[in-house]
């Protein structure tokens, strides 16, 4: 497949990468070479229109039944699903998938590219499981180790935040990590992806050691790499959750200056917060039904720590002043940039404090 959402085409030589009869100058060449260049251009409209044109004229220019309108099909799939058309992309998966099933049979390896699209374009359901468990089967069975692990992880990528996420989809990370640490460097971007989301598994599973384990080492490998990546600051910010969960302010002062210290990825990012303490209830507050809240304004400075906090206003008593000055001292942010450099920026919060679920 030639589109940006080929999943496996290193290992599957879907596409036309073996047309028959050869192409010459027709308007089939002119329509997929046309496809090409939109692809080229990532321009996701123009393929969409090229794909279809390639698609339509190529049921006449092949064969009838011929495997190549497949791989066409193939092709108009993939670009509707970069064009978020997911109605019908799903609908020529399907398609797809019936026909590769009949000329390679029901276990084929080629069958695994239009199952993920498939997968990834059908509405969140149990469907959607269904089909990477048969991905997965499929790469399992063809004894290729890396093609397993990448399917493993677009399986876990599209179910961990959904009400498909099982102890199943769970491990697909666990396994894709134990074998990118056999087949890939320490270094692999693959490999670090997966190490950061089993990170953050364990972290869910309130296994902290773990997860330290696991981010400290994505944290280390990004670290002599020549350019900064998102897992790099999410796993930072995640240290320093962890870290304050321990009591080891110490380390997480490490990762927020880690953090102050990187690439902005906008140049007009403004801070953000990374660690929120929630602010204890005063017992004799809570006993006799107080609510209330305080508003405060402080700096936030080129690491990201908490400056000068100032409470604006304040309603309930001085216990719920004093509690959210506590609290707000040991909040994380990554810092505002302006043209690039971390800059010192204002902030104002509220914290509420309520006895209402």
């Amino acid at each position: 497949m030639i589109g940006k959402n080929s999943y496996i085409s290193a290992v599957i030589l879907c596409g036309l990468l073996t047309l028959s009869p050869p192409i010459t100058a027709s308007p089939f060449s002119e329509a997929y070479s046309a496809y090409q260049a939109a692809i080229e251009q990532q321009d996701s409209a123009a393929a969409v229109k090229y794909a279809e044109q390639a698609y339509l004229l190529g049921k006449s220019y092949f064969e009838a039944n011929s495997i190549d309108v497949a791989h066409l099909e193939l092709n108009w799939a993939t670009a509707l699903q970069d064009n978020n058309e997911n109605t019908l992309a799903y609908d020529h998966f399907n398609s797809v998938i019936a026909t590769y099933r009949q000329r390679f049979g029901k276990d084929a390896i080629e069958l695994i590219d239009p199952l993920i699209g498939a997968a990834d374009t059908v509405e969140l359901s149990k469907e959607t499981k269904q089909l990477f468990e048969q991905a997965i089967d499929i790469a399992e069975d063809a004894n290729k180790p890396l093609l397993l692990a990448e399917v493993q992880m677009l399986a876990f990528n599209k179910l961990a935040s959904t009400a498909y996420y099982t102890r199943d989809v769970r491990d697909y990370a666990i396994d894709a990590l134990e074998i990118y640490q056999t087949e890939l460097p320490e270094d692999a971007v693959a490999r670090l992806k997966a190490t950061f989301y089993v990170g953050m598994v364990k972290a869910a599973e309130s296994k902290t050691s773990l997860a330290i384990e696991y981010l400290e080492e994505v944290v280390k490998q990004f670290a002599v790499l020549d350019y900064s990546h998102p897992y790099k600051l999410a796993a930072h910010a995640r240290l320093i959750e962890l870290y304050e969960k321990k009591g080891d302010s110490d380390s997480s002062t490490q990762h927020c200056i880690a953090i102050g210290s990187m690439k902005p990825w906008s140049e007009t990012q403004n801070q953000a917060p990374l660690f929120r303490l929630a602010p204890r209830y005063p017992i004799s507050y809570a006993r006799d039904g107080k609510e209330g809240w305080t508003q405060m304004s402080f700096t936030v400075d080129e690491q990201g720590f908490v400056k000068d906090p100032v409470v604006i206003a304040s309603e309930g008593g001085k216990l719920f002043t004093k509690e959210s000055l506590k609290a707000i001292k040991r909040w994380r942010y990554a810092p505002k940039f302006v043209d690039g450099q971390p800059v010192a920026a204002e902030a104002t919060v509220q914290l509420e404090y309520s006895l209402s679920p």
